[in-house]
Parts: structure tokens; sequence; C-alpha cells
């Protein structure tokens, strides 16, 4: 495995909330970012029907290269890799990758801090990650306390570098609020206290849609 398929995954289940089972999605739940912004513009939201070509389209590995950054050839073979280890699977219907949200979830919970584990480095600005993030605002941070940020020149915030799960995030969050708060919360998982941790865990419980 490679913290490349994480964001793949990510990257899969924001795009089927958003186009395959929209009832999925609730905005609610994340704290929109300033910076994003509606890709498609006014002609077609996210509570459309669009038609199945094009969602088809969102799902190839030319489309998941342009939304994460990461190759053609590396996005298929994250996906051959999260097929052989049951994270994922083809949809039974569409036969669309899909992300198998429990097992994803039981990783991220119980394995991702020893697979991928991260730690906080120098003072610097970029975005803010874990319990930083919007999708945990006002829940753990403290007055005071430097956030957890990736290292990003374009970033506004000062806080602490965290090494973020794959060096193309930036492409993957661009426009993306879900697969943003995805990748937060598995950074509070990373190099966050049990607290912390259990927080973050439950949070992502609730955007993945998985039932306790």
């Amino acid at each position: 495995m490679k913290s490349q398929d994480i964001v793949v995954l990510f990257k899969i289940e924001s795009l089927t909330q958003h186009w395959v089972n929209p009832s999925q999605y609730d905005k609610e739940l994340l704290v929109p970012r300033a910076s994003s912004i509606d890709w498609l513009g006014e002609d077609l939201r996210h509570n459309d029907v669009p038609p199945a070509t094009f969602t088809e389209s969102l799902f190839s590995v030319r489309a998941l290269e342009q939304d994460t950054g990461i190759s053609k050839s590396q996005v298929s073979l994250s996906l051959k890799r999260m097929y052989d280890v049951g994270l994922a699977k083809p949809d039974r219907k569409t036969g669309l990758p899909k992300a198998n949200t429990r097992a994803l979830l039981e990783f991220i919970a119980y394995g991702i801090q020893y697979v991928f584990p991260a730690k906080e480095g120098e003072v610097t600005r970029g975005i803010a990650t874990s319990i930083a993030a919007p999708v945990l605002q006002g829940k753990l941070m403290t007055s005071g306390e430097l956030a957890p940020i990736w290292p990003y020149y374009k970033g506004k915030t000062k806080g602490v570098a965290v090494q973020p799960l794959h060096e193309n995030i930036f492409a993957a969050i661009r426009t993306d609020d879900l697969t943003y708060a995805l990748l937060a919360l598995t950074d509070a998982v990373r190099i966050g206290h049990s607290r912390e941790r259990g927080i973050a865990i439950e949070m992502m419980r609730k955007l993945l849609r998985v039932s306790s």
C-alpha cells in the first residue's frame, strides 16, 4: 500500500457522494472554505442527475489524474491495490470504482498511524489540517495554539508543518471540501492524542456514512 491510495479512495468516495448518491452528501457536516469554488458553475449542481456517460467519465483514470495530481498509471495501480485488499470494489450496478467505507474507516482508525505516521515540524505557512481544519472547527483547538498545517506557498495559515499523505493533495482538495475534510481528519488520527483521534474518527464515520 502507498499513501496515495488513501487520497484516491477519498476522491472516489467524494465523487460517489456528489454524483452517484447525491442524497448522501451533507454539506452541513462540513465548514466551507473561503477558497472553495464550484468548478462546474451554475449549469450543473451536485443535486442534479448528470448523464451516465458524464458520471462514468469522472471516475476514469484520466479524470482521477486531473482531480488528484496523481499520474494515470499510479491511479491505476492504486485501484488495483485497493481492490486486492478489499478497500475498494466495483459497484454492482454501475461498475464504477467504489470505496469500501467500513473497511476504510477501520484502517484509518486502527492502522494508518502505524503505516503512515506523521510528526509536526517547523513553523511555516500553509493550509490548516488535523484539529485546525474547518471540519473540526471549534471542537479541539485552544486559544494561542499553533495550527497543524500542510506547508504550501499559497497558504495563509501560520502553524506547525505536517507532511501530507501525498505531495499533490492540493490538487485533490482544491475544489473538494469533502476530500479536504477526510484528509484533515486522517491527519488528526495520524498525529493526535486519543481524544483527538476519537473525535476525528467519529466525524469521519458520519462523513463516510458508516453505521456504528
